[in-house]
């Protein structure tokens, strides 16, 4: 039996004089979007984008929908937000601000190859669980687990960015006002 729900609003007590209702005709809206903060930095900076090159991808370019570099972005934006589970990802695939975040073409994931992946526009917790768990001497002829991080080139983007940041001019801030 299917449940018709045609409630437009629910009235709670209210706040004093204030009345205090809940309207749900807010279309998609998220309470993550201190994350377009970090999308700014990550567009200045292209540190995901250069993390991503930390790693040999051995998939089929054929078979793929997840680039290395978006699920990069998917798991680190994920985690800055404060959902460190792989399992947060299995909802979190639905998430429109997040796949805007990651650099996903499709927000809405109606483009997917998958008729199940319909409406799915970031990878689940067994895509990501493979980028983080694959071996270093995974290879092309390996079943799943074909992303494999380099992790001395990992080590030298630390480094490059620390120098990078240390070797950045700081701003003249003298008679703006500011405590800078």
């Amino acid at each position: 039996m299917k449940t018709a729900c045609t409630a437009g609003q629910l009235e709670f007590h209210e706040l004093g004089r204030r009345v205090v209702v809940g309207q749900f005709d807010g279309g998609k809206i998220s309470s993550d979007s201190g994350g377009l903060l970090l999308r700014e930095v990550e567009q200045r900076t292209h540190m995901l984008k250069r993390l991503a090159e930390c790693f040999v991808d051995h998939r089929d370019a054929n078979q793929i929908e997840h680039t290395v570099e978006s699920l990069i972005k998917q798991r680190v934006m994920g985690l800055a937000l404060g959902y460190e589970d792989l399992n947060d990802h299995d909802t979190l695939r639905h998430d429109p601000l997040l796949a805007l975040l990651s650099d996903t073409p499709d927000v809405s994931g109606q483009t997917r190859k998958r008729a199940r992946d319909t409406g799915c526009a970031l990878a689940g917790k067994s895509t990501l669980n493979r980028l983080e768990l694959t071996a270093g001497e995974a290879d092309e002829t390996s079943r799943y687990k074909k992303v494999v991080a380099r992790h001395e080139a990992m080590d030298d983007l630390l480094v490059d960015l620390f120098l990078e940041a240390s070797a950045t001019p700081r701003r003249d801030h003298s008679g703006c006002g500011c405590d800078g």
